[in-house]
């Protein structure tokens, strides 16, 4: 297929970019964190949200979705990321739909439509420790009358503290089984967290919490497949709003290099920082491709596409990282400040860069998949 979108995702784009970019700008994190918003995201952004279709973009239309794929999703993800705008799609839109459609069953047909109206919230439990290590679950799940009993803690809980549902993985007796746990759960404690980027990520604490045998998302013991199509759909999404916030950063650079003067000329004629911009440009575009092709291999339902989203979530973790460190250099002493939104934009890639695995993370996996 060919890396760049047909007239369809072209006119979602069209619709989607100037929707962003009004209603939840740069300074629309800016309010929040000033106002140390205790949600980590505006509900009523979330509604026009809802009124556009786009919490449901990946439900299947028998839930009450649009049945699109990853592509289009991607590009709301990319301008939520060029815009900086707190928002639960990744997590509840991207994420939790992906399990749940693979999953079937009782759980989907409780939460699909409601994601799909904008009526529910997901988190995703998954991590234990300081890194991405979905293969290191310590969180156990064991046999309590008709249900299971969940013990363990977990971090970096994207609106844990908020969720109506959180998608746990425990350890069972045969392997890995995933639950859906209602925000009311006894025993279910979240202690929310701002961090760098102004974002709310919670430690989540089971101890204890009873559910019954309804809560398990696929089969038990049989959660792997589901786990990783949550976590390929996830990190596609994260590398794709990663994309939205080295562009965002690398325009707003153009744009600084064309209007500042030093020496009596604009600094975008020094052929230095031309070239800078230049190598910049090609990176980004490089990133948006590999983004682009793991989604398509993701849309298809290829083998390929696992190995695709570790390159992609790899390369645009290094594009947006070098986007940002240029635009403060290029920025010169003004990018340290938070008058400046170049900052801001450093910030979100590095809370993204660690969310579902950092670039040494997916490096090793591309290494490990190619037999090294």
């Amino acid at each position: 297929m060919p890396l760049y979108h047909n007239d369809d995702q072209a006119m979602l784009k069209d619709s989607v970019a100037p929707f962003v970019a009004e209603q939840a700008p740069v300074s629309h994190l800016r309010k929040l964190r000033d106002s140390s918003d205790a949600t980590g995201f505006s509900r009523d952004l979330w509604a026009q949200f809802t009124e556009m279709g786009l919490p449901g973009m990946l439900v299947p239309e028998e839930h009450g979705g649009l049945g699109m794929g990853h592509l289009e999703a991607g590009i709301v993800l990319e301008e939520i990321g060029r815009n900086l705008t707190p928002s639960p799609f990744l997590s509840t839109s991207v994420g939790a739909v992906a399990a749940l459609a693979k999953a079937g069953g009782t759980q989907a047909g409780r939460w699909l439509p409601a994601i799909a109206g904008g009526e529910a919230i997901v988190a995703l439990a998954i991590d234990e420790g300081a890194k991405h290590r979905p293969d290191r679950i310590a969180t156990t799940a064991t046999r309590s009358g008709n249900g299971f009993r969940l013990n363990g803690k977990k971090s970096f809980v994207l609106h844990g503290h908020v969720a109506d549902m959180s998608i746990v993985a425990a350890k069972t007796d045969g392997g890995i089984t995933l639950f859906a746990v209602p925000k009311d759960a006894k025993g279910m404690t979240a202690d929310p967290r701002r961090l760098v980027d102004s974002s709310l990520a919670s430690h989540v604490t089971l101890d204890g919490v009873e559910v019954d045998a309804d809560a398990v998302i696929g089969e038990v013991d049989a959660g792997g497949d589901i786990l990783d199509a949550l976590l390929a759909a996830t990190r596609t999404g994260a590398a794709a709003e990663m994309v939205g916030v080295g562009q965002g950063a690398m325009d707003m650079t153009v744009t600084y290099l064309k209007e500042r003067k030093q020496f009596g000329k604009l600094i975008g004629e020094f052929q230095g920082l031309q070239h800078r911009a230049a190598h910049l440009y090609g990176e980004m575009e490089v990133a948006r491709a590999t983004v682009m092709k793991a989604q398509q291999l993701l849309d298809e339902g290829s083998e390929g596409a696992r190995l695709m989203v570790s390159v992609a979530k790899a390369k645009a973790g290094r594009a947006a990282n070098l986007a940002v460190r240029e635009g403060v250099q290029m920025h010169g002493g003004i990018g340290m400040t938070d008058e400046y939104d170049i900052g801001l934009y450093m910030k979100r890639d590095r809370a993204l860069a660690e969310y579902m695995g950092d670039v040494h993370y997916h490096i090793d996996q591309v290494a490990r998949m190619n037999g090294y």
